[in-house]
């Protein structure tokens, strides 16, 4: 998505230890605008899959799935929460879902209530680097029962093999700008 390449290049910076900081349109600060075109080639990537829920994890995915979910008949959108809250109860789906990032094992939690067998998911997030995250959560979408139409991600780290793990357990994966490499401060985009 060439619109969102330029933005990374303009707007985006990169960081010690290959981090590309892009808090100030995508993850913290959002571009509605620009979250709007994200959805609306979400939307165009995964016509003719009838969707019926949106799946993402807590935080960052939550708005990028909110806005994409209006260019699918404003289907509902699930968030899958990494810590137990008073106000998650009943049956659970739960998969432990390692951030290499954080060094932190979650307990990723979502209702059984919201997510099962009758449902088409397509599961969007920000970023896909070692996809632990993604895998947590198509197991998540097989656990219910639910058809996965696929993964839908605003920024892909190549290098760091999500993307490669993703598509090896054969799942349809869409990722709108693919980092080859940060070297040098450098952000290179696969062709």
């Amino acid at each position: 998505m060439e619109l969102l390449k330029q933005r990374i290049l303009r707007d985006g910076q990169v960081k010690e230890g290959g981090v590309l900081k892009v808090d100030s349109f995508l993850n913290h600060q959002m571009d509605v605008m620009l979250l709007n075109e994200i959805g609306r080639e979400f939307r165009r990537r995964f016509d003719g899959a009838d969707i019926t829920k949106i799946v993402t994890i807590e935080a960052s995915g939550i708005g990028i799935a909110a806005i994409a979910a209006q260019h699918f008949g404003s289907v509902p959108v699930i968030f899958a929460k990494k810590t137990r809250s008073r106000n998650l109860d009943g049956a659970l789906y739960t998969v432990k879902v390692h951030s290499f990032t954080k060094d932190v094992t979650y307990d990723v939690q979502l209702s059984k209530k919201f997510l099962g067998p009758q449902d088409t998911v397509l599961i969007l997030d920000d970023f896909l680097a070692r996809g632990q995250a993604l895998l947590g959560l198509i197991d998540i979408v097989r656990q219910a029962g639910a058809q996965c139409a696929g993964c839908g991600i605003v920024i892909e780290k190549q290098q760091q093999g999500g993307g490669a793990l993703v598509r090896a357990a054969g799942v349809r994966l869409e990722s709108l700008a693919v980092i080859a490499s940060l070297e040098n401060g450098t952000v290179t985009f696969a062709q």
